[in-house]
């Protein structure tokens, strides 16, 4: 069974550092994009950071500067690094990759999703 389990969610202070962990299990072919997205309640799941087969990061204007991506292709697993966080930084982060099982045939994986709360 394919799936993406993240990890490293928690309470923070502001201005700390968590590091999310996702990492991809199952018998896979090849893991084209990953993405991070992070999502409050009654709003719209949000991009955050992303990574391409390329190994070329991505970052919206919310995080740039603060959060860092990047991924380790022998375990399968892509971070993200989030530094000097803040209040507005509060939500669910899910990872998201489109991998292939067999070659050709792209399907879009979501993880289960990690809290992450920054508060004083």
């Amino acid at each position: 069974q394919v799936q993406l389990v993240e990890s490293g969610g928690g309470l923070v202070h502001p201005g700390g550092s968590l590091r999310l962990s996702c990492e991809a299990s199952g018998s896979i072919f090849s893991i084209n994009g990953i993405d991070w997205y992070r999502q409050t309640p009654g709003k719209q799941r949000e991009l955050v950071a992303g990574m391409d087969s390329g190994g070329s990061p991505s970052y919206s204007d919310s995080v740039k500067g603060r959060f860092t991506v990047s991924r380790d292709n022998a375990k399968k697993t892509v971070y993200l690094q989030m530094n000097s966080l803040r209040p507005e930084d509060t939500a669910v982060y899910y990872c998201h990759a489109v991998m292939e099982l067999v070659p050709n045939a792209p399907v879009h994986y979501w993880g289960q999703g990690t809290q992450v709360t920054v508060s004083s």
